[in-house]
């Protein structure tokens, strides 16, 4: 239970809470658990009930109604904008005749980024703890609701968490870039395998080759006419890849006017005409590669926008970390590295949470090896 001092709810909606306290318990360096993010999610319908995102997110306050804790959670009746895949968990439930739908997810929608999910205020003395105890709650209000399981999706380590032992640890890998305290792009490259390198010089060249201008915008340089554009581009994409849109234009619209210096936009322009655009999104030691699009279909174009002017972008602005989104072995090649990442579940049917756990065992056995498998094609010299 929390202290006497203290209470939680959930919050069906984030719109329901101050925007600064929020801010002010989870910091404002994250981009995608700030207010603004989270906040545009709903009031732009992209996580709704309607789209099956329902919000609940759990808050702790003291008695003088300031934010002690906040958890994103949204009750979900599908398992899409996850990125961490139940989709097997959820046929095997259907199989058996059970309710795999609706459970209740802790995630940044529609967004493969690690951060903090419980996220505790720094002036609590006890953190562990703390985060122990909202654990609990969570299971606790799993059990009371018509839910079967609750998911943790893109945590920071999980031996942060001290953790419940009812919750199972899984594991998968990201490909991210590091910044070895790189001064130019060269350096980077440089340390590269000869033929890495003449691989991405010559993908580099797809810009002078097309007559391509690429500019990169922040804050108040991105006007309307840029978002309006990069969500042709989202479409476009969403189109051909998903068949379906999971953003609404009215979020990119709302982060525009509330989140602009958090946006970093890559626009490649070709006689002053805008043809493609990669958005992404900043903090003080991460650059997050979200979403591309294209209005047409330019070799290589998608490497350069996406990896390369990310890389650069990092290096001029000693940005440690690049995160370049889901998935994707083709990243390795261009300096990308693969990393563990991490999600907890519990599962509420007892037969169905050993099943699961026995699976999980036996998928980290193969994501280690997977991993390191992968480490030997790294194009590093050092790394041969």
């Amino acid at each position: 239970m929390p202290s006497p001092e203290s209470e939680f709810f959930y919050a069906s909606s984030i719109q329901d809470l101050e925007k600064k306290q929020w801010n002010d318990c989870v910091g404002y360096d994250h981009p995608f658990t700030r207010y603004e993010f989270l906040a545009a999610l709903e009031t732009s319908k992209s996580a709704c009930i309607k789209s099956g995102w329902q919000p609940h997110h759990y808050v702790e306050i003291d008695k003088e109604k300031n934010i002690l804790a906040v958890c994103p959670l949204y009750i979900k009746n599908h398992s899409f904008g996850e990125y961490i895949f139940d989709h097997s968990w959820a046929q095997a439930y259907h199989r058996y005749g059970l309710n795999y739908y609706p459970k209740i997810q802790s995630a940044i929608p529609f967004t493969p980024v690690t951060g903090e999910r419980i996220i505790v205020n720094k002036f609590i003395k006890n953190i562990s703890n703390k985060r122990l105890s909202i654990i609990n709650h969570i299971i606790e209000e799993t059990k009371k609701l018509n839910v079967s399981s609750v998911h943790f999706n893109f945590i920071c380590n999980p031996k942060k968490w001290n953790l419940n032992k009812k919750l199972m640890i899984r594991q998968g890998i990201q490909f991210h870039w590091k910044n070895n305290n790189y001064k130019t792009f060269d350096d980077f490259l440089i340390t590269l395998s000869s033929r890495k390198r003449k691989l991405i010089k010559k993908e580099r060249q797809c810009i002078k080759n097309n007559n391509l201008v690429v500019r990169l915008l922040n804050g108040d340089d991105i006007k309307e006419e840029h978002i309006d554009f990069f969500y042709e581009c989202y479409l476009n994409t969403t189109g051909k890849k998903w068949g379906s849109k999971y953003l609404t234009k009215k979020f990119f619209s709302e982060l525009l006017e509330n989140f602009r210096d958090k946006i970093l936009l890559i626009i490649a322009l070709k006689s002053n005409k805008m043809i493609a655009s990669a958005i992404n999104f900043l903090s003080s030691t991460h650059l997050y590669g979200r979403l591309w699009g294209a209005k047409y279909e330019v070799p290589f174009l998608h490497f350069e926008l996406c990896y390369y002017q990310a890389i650069e972008y990092a290096i001029k602005n000693k940005i440690k970390i690049v995160e370049a989104g889901a998935q994707g072995e083709h990243k390795l090649q261009r300096g990308y590295m693969p990393q563990k990442i991490w999600s907890l579940h519990w599962i509420k049917d007892q037969q169905f949470s050993k099943a699961i756990e026995q699976y999980l065992d036996e998928e980290t056995k193969l994501l280690n090896n997977q991993k390191e498998s992968l480490e030997q094609f790294a194009p590093y010299k050092n790394s041969n």
